[in-house]
């Protein structure tokens, strides 16, 4: 940008020695100056750059001035070039006409009259020039704000947002091209107030005005979203923010603000929020008619089609069976049995597995001679997605439109998640089906060659299991039952305060359902310990290092009341277990130990190395070999012989009701069976309690990167790590995309294996693989992930699951860049460890 400063003065004085003395005066007072010869010289020296011009007035009385009005004309809006013009004796404006042709033309004129003293031409020089500095001040001032305006016009433009004003005073509003855009208007096309509230749409319009008016008033911001209709009838979505100016009375005038269009993002939430009903849908019915119908409800009402369904296909007869189907008011069930070719020639790609998608039946070559027929159900605009079972065409998924429709990409791998998703809850019904009818079939078996033979024995039998069964399934009632009513009770409240707008007593109710959910989760955890079903990361581990690395933890844990005493062997052989579980168990046995003191007492953590031969062994029910021992002792009150009988058995307690849940030795009892050890009790009623654990020992290095201590999440680093998330759960996928894409994470996601290699085969720069555990179409988890490292051996691999470890786990360990996560997870729990895995 132009910031010449130029001070100097151009003198054209062509009589004599004139213009010689008077630029000699003005730079022996410090001030630069030029001579000129005539007029020409002149323009030429002024478009050049100057500060100020004396001329005499002879020398533009009867020159050619247009030359010279032009380039006064041509001035810039801060510039007003200055003039001192010399005239003669008696030359004043009033008996001067030629002077006041100059003042017309000239405009910003100062004449000094001849003859004159040097210091008034100084001075009037002087002051000429400190009025051109003015100007250039001005200049720059302007030239700053023009940067600033533009500067935010290009960041209003990279946000994609758009400015407006509202005066109102008349109500007048002032768009911008980006603004005018979101409406579905042109830049160079009027967009005033009226325009304005026609385009939002008719349920909007109310609670749009109603708002402005409220931030007028109050003095509050101006937040609004709402939908408005294009002048094509598109529906679309705008956010608007803006802020009241007021005059120094208080008075509003004026509302200025900004316009986002976020049609794309409430069509992404919409589309989330429908998966998720689908999910929670899908699992409470047991009727796959009803789940067909469900599927095509939900899409009908997200995308706004006309109709949607599900129907079966019979393709050797070109036939499809519709038994019900969603349709918009104003559209007509077609419910029975239709044939392909009344409504084209598309068959023929339905049958390679090909969708079908056109935007208008009169202009796609496969349905312009039976367009008439397609417009006449309310399908001039149809997607057609085969559903295909064993490479055989079997059903459709069908959206019909009364209206042409373009179909976009998205809409498509929409419909497509949706009918995947579909397709698998009715495949699974199906199977639950057949093997409910299986298990009935054998049941009859059994009972038909066991009706005849000690009837007693069975009866004792089923008695002994009921019981078991009732002892379980009452307490796992019982907890469940608090626990439920935690979370639902605290999310009602939660709602109930939103609708009445008492939003500050949200967070307490949270927190209930949020701890409910919490302790759900930890029951959860423990009855996979007791049924040794749970999900370990067992490693090589050194129980002398791991207790004392959490020796503070205890004792602040059993109080000041108890002494803790901890004696390990000097030279304790390595073991093969999740640490952190050990670390849960021995947690859970000081707590005991504690509570059976309750006056007091002492703790004893002790630790050796056993060789058990086959008669040592056979005692502990542990094959012979070498063993890692852990006990804890206490000097509290002890158990009798039946207590200890029972002290396994899940929900037994000892504890007053509601002290305790009965699940915590039962844990421990699975976790250390689970990893190939055995726990005993030693106890006598008065005179304390013995618990040993028997690990078997392993022989290789410990693992010494295990720590109790948390780390925070690890966040992307700058080229943004992609990450292929597959699990068969819609909900659980979509909770775990949305947590790394919060995190700056690039996803990926897939509903199964053979999706997920897809993936992996297209995009070779995806950096983690996360892949739950349980996997549907003949691939399970372990497997997924060795096909992958097979094209990817140095992918790494974070397993999520809450069971069947033993899929994941083999040999006891998991291969090098593979790592377990055991469901159900926090979600700053899944982000912390996706940060350690992506970083190792």
């Amino acid at each position: 940008m132009d910031r010449t400063i130029a001070e100097g003065a151009v003198v054209l004085a062509p009589h004599g020695r004139d213009a010689a003395v008077a630029a000699a005066m003005l730079r022996e007072s410090g001030l630069g100056a030029a001579t000129v010869r005539d007029v020409p010289e002149l323009v030429a020296a002024l478009r050049g750059g100057a500060g100020f011009a004396v001329v005499t007035e002879e020398a533009l009385g009867t020159a050619d001035l247009r030359e010279l009005a032009r380039f006064i004309a041509d001035q810039a809006e801060w510039s007003d070039f200055p003039f001192i013009v010399l005239t003669a004796r008696g030359g004043g404006l009033e008996r001067n006409p030629g002077a006041v042709r100059l003042l017309e033309t000239l405009g910003n004129v100062t004449f000094l009259e001849r003859p004159f003293h040097p210091t008034t031409l100084i001075s009037l020089a002087r002051a000429a020039r400190r009025a051109r500095l003015r100007q250039y001040e001005a200049r720059a001032r302007l030239e700053d704000i023009r940067e600033g305006q533009e500067r935010l016009r290009l960041a209003l433009d990279a946000g994609g947002l758009g400015a407006w004003t509202m005066e109102f005073d008349g109500n007048k509003l002032e768009c911008s091209s980006e603004c005018k855009a979101h409406y579905g208007r042109t830049a160079d096309q009027d967009f005033a107030y009226e325009d304005l509230l026609a385009a939002i749409h008719a349920e909007d319009r109310a609670g749009t005005r109603a708002a402005m008016v409220e931030s007028a008033t109050t003095r509050g911001h101006y937040d609004a979203q709402y939908r408005c209709v294009w002048p094509d009838g598109s529906l679309h979505w705008v956010h608007i923010s803006g802020q009241t100016e007021r005059d120094a009375s208080g008075k509003p005038i004026r509302m200025v603000g900004v316009s986002r269009d976020i049609t794309a993002q409430r069509r992404h939430e919409s589309r989330q929020l429908a998966l998720l009903t689908l999910g929670d849908g899908l699992r409470q019915m047991t009727d796959p008619a009803e789940m067909s119908f469900l599927a095509a409800e939900i899409l009908g009402r997200t995308l706004e089609v006309s109709r949607a369904g599900y129907g079966i296909v019979d393709t050797l007869n070109e036939t499809i069976t519709i038994d019900r189907d969603w349709n918009m008011p104003g559209t007509q069930s077609l419910a029975g049995v239709l044939k392909f070719r009344d409504y084209g020639s598309y068959i023929e790609d339905l049958k390679r597995g090909e969708t079908v998608a056109f935007a208008d039946a009169r202009l796609d070559p496969r349905t312009a001679s039976a367009a008439h027929a397609l417009e006449a159900i309310h399908a001039r605009a149809v997607i057609n997605m085969p559903l295909v079972d064993h490479n055989d065409f079997v059903a459709l998924l069908y959206l019909n439109h009364k209206e042409p429709r373009e179909w976009s990409r998205d809409e498509l791998a929409f419909i497509g998640n949706v009918a995947d998703r579909t397709q698998a809850a009715i495949e699974r019904r199906y199977a639950e089906i057949s093997l409910a009818e299986l298990a009935e079939s054998l049941e009859r078996q059994v009972e038909e060659r066991t009706r005849e033979s000690e009837a007693a024995q069975e009866q004792l039998r089923q008695a002994q299991k009921m019981e078991a069964v009732g002892q379980l399934t009452g307490g796992l009632a019982h907890d469940f039952n608090n626990l439920l009513t935690g979370i639902s009770g605290g999310l009602e409240l939660m709602q109930l305060r939103i609708q009445q707008g008492r939003v500050g007593e949200i967070d307490r109710y949270f927190e209930i359902a949020q701890g409910a959910a919490k302790r759900a989760a930890a029951l959860t955890h423990r009855l996979l310990a007791f049924s040794r079903r749970q999900t370990l990361d067992p490693r090589p581990t050194n129980i002398n290092r791991l207790v004392a690395n959490i020796d503070e933890f205890l004792r602040r844990s059993v109080g000041p009341a108890i002494e803790l005493e901890i004696i390990g062997e000097l030279e304790l052989w390595t073991t093969l277990i999740d640490p952190n579980q050990l670390e849960n168990a021995l947690l859970n046995l000081c707590i005991n130990a504690r509570d059976a003191m309750p006056n007091g007492g002492r703790i004893t953590i002790e630790t050796a190395n056993l060789q058990l031969d086959e008669v040592e062994a056979r005692k502990r029910d542990l094959p012979p070999g070498d063993y890692v021992a852990l006990r804890v002792t206490d000097t509290g009150i002890g158990m009798s012989p039946e207590v200890v009988a029972r002290a396994f058995d899940p929900f037994y307690t000892t504890k007053p009701m509601g002290e305790g849940t009965g699940l915590g030795l039962s844990m421990i009892y699975g976790f250390v069976r689970q990893s190939g050890g055995q726990v005993a009790i030693q106890s006598e009623v008065g005179k304390g309690t013995a618990m040993s654990l028997y690990f078997p020992r392993v022989l290789s290095e410990e693992d010494r990167e295990h720590t109790p201590e948390r780390r925070e999440a690890a966040r992307p680093t700058a080229k943004r790590e992609t990450i292929l998330v597959v699990d068969d759960e819609p909900e659980v996928r979509t909770l775990i995309v949305d947590v790394l894409q919060e995190l700056g994470y690039e996803t990926r996601e897939a509903g199964d294996g053979p999706a997920g290699l897809d993936w992996l085969q297209s995009e070779p720069g995806i950096d983690l693989l996360v892949t739950d555990v349980g996997l549907p179409k003949g691939m399970n988890g372990r497997q997924f992930a060795e096909a992958a490292r097979a094209r990817r051996p140095d992918l790494k691999v974070l397993f999520i699951t809450g069971y069947a470890e033993s899929a994941v786990i083999r040999n006891g360990q998991l291969e090098p860049g593979m790592h377990v996560l055991t469901k159900p997870f926090a979600m700053d729990a899944l982000a912390r460890r996706i940060g350690e895995v992506i970083g190792n």
